[in-house]
């Protein structure tokens, strides 16, 4: 695409700029090519995401939510009982918490009209497997598509897990190919999810799907043992942030943004570029390939580990700075408290996009390196 600026749409209702021919807004979702700042209408999914966050006292987790401002409990009439604030459905805001070192949180944020991201998290022993994809808001239905892909990859992480039929194990070396291995099967089965999911709406809706089809990114990590793997699709991301060491982002965005750092333009300059958040590569359809790109590190000491949407890194990009923003967070340790702290830290910046954290608390023993 090009970056001529008089090549861009601008949105009627926020003002953003948009890309070439791009039928909704990415900033705000807004139909665009008409001067009615129309809301696109939801798509009722089949399955209503899983809102993990036990009652103290009983330990239930059946029709408990909390809310979005305060961390609080929506009250059965709909607000939360702490703050006052209306509760939102469990597609604007979820969270997931398979373990108690494993969480993460999923907000529609203050701009959008509809939660597009999705996650899906899984933990077991040191085994976790943490998946975000960022539904892409300049096409119809992402919202749909992000959900299928977050789940159809974290289900194929889970068979390549411990407790799974194909099960990684052996040195460090063997497992970074298995887990890599593991990883692309994951985007691949992610993006059949996704062109699934378009079917299925092109049945539903009766109309060539083709034209218009639903896509998102993908990104997702595995914490094995003593071993990090990520892999990703697109411009959400992956940190390491070790408790002594260098901070890092594990993945490399797939972004204009990116193709202009490459080419020496300062990271600053590059995203926040008019179209710093065009992506080169995505799941969907009309998607070139689904293959993730890979990478692997072993943490020497304990850490975090960050899978996140750009609704959050948007306002943190560089990896020392998003050391110390879940630093400032993760006084407790406890990494929903964290997750859920980070998301309305980004609100509070402005929330104009959706936002995903799902974090990790990494302790591993070290024991092979080879």
């Amino acid at each position: 695409m090009s970056a001529d600026d008089s090549s861009l749409v601008r949105c009627p209702s926020c003002g953003e700029n948009a890309a070439p021919r791009a039928r909704f807004c990415e900033n705000c979702g807004t139909p665009l090519g008409s001067s009615a700042a129309s809301i696109p209408s939801e798509v009722t999914l089949d399955v209503a995401p899983t809102v993990v966050d036990p009652d103290p006292a009983t330990g239930d987790t059946s029709g408990r939510r909390s809310c979005g401002a305060c961390g609080g409990t929506i009250a059965p009439d709909g607000y939360c009982a702490d703050c006052g604030t209306p509760g939102q459905s469990e597609r604007d805001h979820f969270e997931e918490r398979p373990a108690a070192w494993v969480a993460g949180v999923c907000d529609r944020g203050v701009r959008h009209a509809r939660n597009e991201d999705a996650m899906a998290l899984a933990a077991s022993g040191t085994f976790a497997a943490l998946v975000v994809c960022d539904g892409v808001s300049s096409a119809p239905d992402s919202d749909v598509a992000s959900l299928a892909a977050s789940r159809a990859a974290r289900d194929v992480l889970v068979a390549y897990g411990p407790e799974g039929a194909s099960s990684v194990a052996g040195a460090t070396s063997r497992r970074i190919a298995g887990w890599t291995d593991a990883m692309v099967a994951a985007s691949r089965a992610a993006g059949q999810a996704v062109r699934g999911a378009a079917e299925q709406l092109a049945a539903t809706k009766g109309k060539n799907v083709a034209d218009d089809p639903p896509s998102c990114t993908f990104v997702a990590a595995v914490v094995d043992h003593d071993l990090i793997v990520a892999g990703w699709l697109g411009d959400s991301r992956v940190y390491w942030l070790p408790d002594s060491g260098q901070a890092e982002q594990l993945s490399v965005d797939d972004s204009w943004a990116q193709e202009m750092i490459a080419a020496g333009v300062p990271r600053a300059q590059a995203e926040t570029s008019p179209q710093a958040h065009a992506i080169t590569r995505w799941l969907g359809p009309d998607a070139p390939d689904t293959d993730a790109r890979c990478a692997a590190t072993v943490p020497s000491g304990p850490g975090w580990l960050l899978v996140c949407s750009d609704g959050l890194w948007n306002y943190c990009s560089d990896a020392d700075e998003m050391d110390e923003l879940v630093r400032r967070f993760a006084t407790s340790g406890d990494p929903h408290t964290t997750a859920a702290a980070l998301v309305r830290w980004a609100n509070a910046q402005g929330g104009r996009d959706n936002i995903t954290a799902a974090l990790a608390r990494v302790s591993p023993t070290v024991t092979e390196q080879r």
